[in-house]
């Protein structure tokens, strides 16, 4: 075993034993060592930049606060009132003929037509609906609600 003299002088140390001549950068060594700094800064800054530019919440651009050019109309969808006017209305009778069947239901409010009900008879597929139902139809809609035939004048189909 070792004397305790000898186990107390091992753990003794002064300030003034250490030798920092070790720890000096120089030549090479302070050069990669400003390098490995610059890097290591350089990409904190990208990081930071990144997160900085992905938080901002973009808005459109203000729209001009007084147009000088009008805008045309949006062009509508739907058919015009004199059109719509001008569809047959006719009277549903439940009987069935052998040259005509018609349906027995609107299929845009799924309400059943009765006896002397006025319908609408869409003009090229014969398809009827109630009448105040195909007119807000087609106040927003140019085709059949039911086949989506067109019936636009200007339209080939």
């Amino acid at each position: 075993m070792a004397s305790p003299q000898e186990s107390t002088q091992k753990f003794r140390w002064h300030y003034a034993d250490f030798d920092d001549a070790d720890l000096q950068f120089r030549g090479r060594s302070l050069f990669f060592f400003v390098v490995l700094i610059s890097i290591i800064l350089l990409v904190t800054l990208l990081f930071l930049y990144a997160r900085w530019v992905c938080n901002v919440e973009y808005s459109p651009p203000p729209a001009p606060p007084h147009p000088t050019i009008s805008a045309a109309p949006a062009p509508t969808l739907g058919l015009d009132s004199t059109t719509i006017n001008g569809l047959p209305i006719v009277l549903y009778r439940s009987s069935v003929d052998s040259e005509s069947i018609m349906e027995s239901e609107c299929c845009i409010c799924l309400g059943m037509f009765g006896d002397g009900d006025k319908v609408k008879e869409l003009p090229g597929c014969k398809h009827v609906f109630h009448s105040e139902c195909v007119d807000k139809w087609l106040n927003t809609h140019s085709s059949c609600p039911l086949c989506r035939a067109s019936l636009r004048a200007d339209s080939p189909v």
